[in-house]
Formats: structure tokens, sequence, C-alpha cells
């Protein structure tokens, strides 16, 4: 089975565990991407496809953890599975807390390996999928008038059509134009469809914009 796209990144200074998992990487259908350093890894261009990083703890230099640490504050968000010949619980729970997909000690049988590898890729995938889907809502809401901004905050508040009005100052029948081109504009369904978007937009109900 292939999986045509995906990336697998290998950040590991030993080379023949980084051949070995890469070689493992590949005989499983995927593409692999190996690194010796953390530090290559992060000069390396980001991915534009699903994609995870198969990263070993004790690295020279920047180690794995910092490498983790480093992704996030530079908002490179992959899903990564650690794996260490040594590791204890305060170093998983650092790991997992900071959002690693799974935290695996050497030895380790090589289907768990790849099972592990192809659910941290669906965990991308899904991710890139919302991501897509939150810039589309932003496109949507960038095409919105001011006005018709104001609208749809009230109303994704729960306010009737009069009480927009009374409170932007215009008549009820314009408030029902503008909200019909809201809903036009931002493809909704439903009022309730329309309530989901703006939760997911993070808007202030009652600030007027």
């Amino acid at each position: 089975m292939t999986d045509t796209g995906a990336l697998v990144y290998v950040v590991d200074d030993d080379v023949s565990a980084r051949e070995g998992v890469a070689a493992l990487i590949r005989s499983a259908g995927l593409t692999p991407k190996p690194f010796a350093s953390a530090e290559d890894f992060l000069a390396a261009p980001r991915p534009e496809s699903p994609s995870c990083l198969v990263l070993d703890v004790s690295l020279p230099g920047v180690s794995g953890l910092d490498l983790q640490q480093e992704m996030a504050k530079s908002n490179f968000q992959i899903p990564i599975v650690f794996l260490t010949g040594h590791g204890d619980i305060p170093m998983t729970v650092r790991a997992m807390k900071a959002g690693a997909a799974e935290f695996l000690t050497k030895p380790l049988k090589d289907d768990v390996l790849v099972n592990v590898i192809r659910g941290a890729l669906e965990r991308s995938r899904a991710a890139r999928r919302i991501d897509g889907e939150l810039q589309t809502l932003r496109t949507s809401y960038d095409s919105l008038t001011p006005r018709e901004r104001q609208v749809m905050a009230r109303v994704t508040a729960g306010m009737l059509n009069k009480q927009v009005g009374g409170d932007l100052g215009i008549s009820e029948i314009t408030v029902k134009a503008h909200r019909g081109q809201v809903m036009r504009k931002m493809k909704a369904d439903s009022l309730a469809d329309l309530v989901t978007m703006a939760a997911r937009l993070g808007l202030q109900p009652t600030q007027k914009q």
C-alpha cells in the first residue's frame, strides 16, 4: 500500500538507526526524508503535504525535546513520534503534554512503528483538512462588507431582525437584505450553520465591527 504525497521526516544522529528507519518507511510505501540533526531539519523547507516526524530524543546539540519546543514556537505543527533507547516517565510526560503523537522505546517491532506512523499521518491529514476549511471560512468572511459583518455578529448572537435594526439604526427590511447577503457569501444553509461558522471564526457577537 502506497501513500503518495505524504512525507515522513526522520531525525536521528545515529546513521544506522536513521537508515534503518528510513528503509522501513520506504518498504511500507511511504516517503522518508532523513536528517542527522535538529538543526538540519529546521533549516529544511516546511512540508506542503501531510507529514510527520520520527524523532530521536537524545540528539547532540538541540535535543529531540528541544526541537519539539522550537517547532511549537515557530508554529511548525506536524505530529511527532519520539523514539528513545532509555526513556523515563518525566521525559515521556513532557513530550506527550507538548502534543507528541507517540513516545516509543527501542527496540520495537517494525509493524508497531509503521502503524504509529500511519496514525500520525492521518492526524496530519485531519489537521490540514480543518485548517483548509477554516481558511475558506475566513476568505468568505473577508468578502463581507462592514455592515454585513455587524449584522452577522448580531444575528448569530440570537438577536431578531427587529432588534438588529434597532441596534444598528437601520430598517428591518435592510437587515433582512444584509442577512440574505451574509447567508449567500458565507454559503450557510441555515442560521444554525451560520452560528457554527461564527463560533469557528471566534467572532465577538455583541461588538460593533
